[in-house]
């Protein structure tokens, strides 16, 4: 069978095309791993306009029932498939390969997020998930009543260190320029007498033994070194997107 349109992923993109090409009756496959975006972690996501408040959970959930209830016959769901390649045919349409079978479309609507970026330090690949974190939420209680840090200075540091407070002795935020996060995001946090934060530095170096022990950061500006003892650190410097399948052809 030859769709009018396949769509790769289950965030809140692949969702909305979903609903779209429904509306349209575009013939469409829907390939997608999972159903949970970035903010499927969140215990409270507070920006999805006309819900006061919704965990990344449930939200994943509702835009699930949603694309869901509007498919009827138009929409085939490949659900716990990844996209592997993609080629194009001499005729124009495109061949998309899975770890479950190949699908023919005219058209591809490539909708599968991004990932986490990992710190790029000495130390850090060897201490991750032995103190070096990418998730506050999934692993802030593990911290209870210690000293951590959080390396980025944007909206995912600043709400991952709001989380971080309610279990630990102290956070330090560290961020490479000016703090990006929204600035009523930024002085709750900076409120808070447990946090310390400090812009323009950059991390160098994660020390520990068994655990992490210590984090090692340069100021920007006079080029000294500071070493913090902590035993967590949780990063927040942005993502990559999830492309690799189609490096070189798009």
């Amino acid at each position: 069978m030859i769709y009018d349109l396949a769509i790769v992923g289950g965030g809140p993109a692949g969702a909305a095309a979903g609903v779209y090409a429904s509306r349209k009756r575009l013939k469409t496959v829907f390939i997608t791993k999972d159903w949970l975006g970035q903010s499927a972690v969140s215990d409270k996501v507070e920006n999805w306009i006309g819900t006061i408040a919704i965990t990344g959970a449930d939200l994943s959930k509702n835009l699930e029932q949603h694309v869901k209830a509007y498919s009827g016959d138009v929409i085939d769901f490949k659900e716990r498939e990844s996209c592997s390649k993609i080629e194009k045919k001499t005729d124009g349409n495109f061949v998309i390969s899975t770890n479950n079978g190949n699908y023919e479309a005219k058209t591809i609507l490539i909708t599968t997020g991004s990932h986490r970026r990992k710190l790029d330090v000495p130390g850090a690949d060897i201490y991750e998930n032995k103190g070096l974190t990418y998730c506050a939420t999934c692993d802030g209680p593990l911290y209870s009543d210690q000293n951590v840090a959080v390396i980025g200075g944007g909206n995912a540091a600043f709400d991952g260190a709001a989380q971080l407070l309610a279990y630990c002795k102290s956070v330090t935020i560290l961020s490479r320029s000016h703090f990006r996060a929204d600035q009523g995001t930024v002085e709750k946090v900076l409120q808070n007498p447990k946090t310390r934060a400090f812009e323009h530095v950059i991390p160098k170096e994660v020390k520990g033994e068994k655990f992490v022990t210590a984090l090692i950061y340069t100021n920007k500006d006079t080029g000294a070194d500071t070493e913090i003892p902590v035993t967590g650190i949780f990063v927040e410097i942005g993502s990559l997107p999830n492309t690799n399948f189609v490096k070189g052809f798009v």
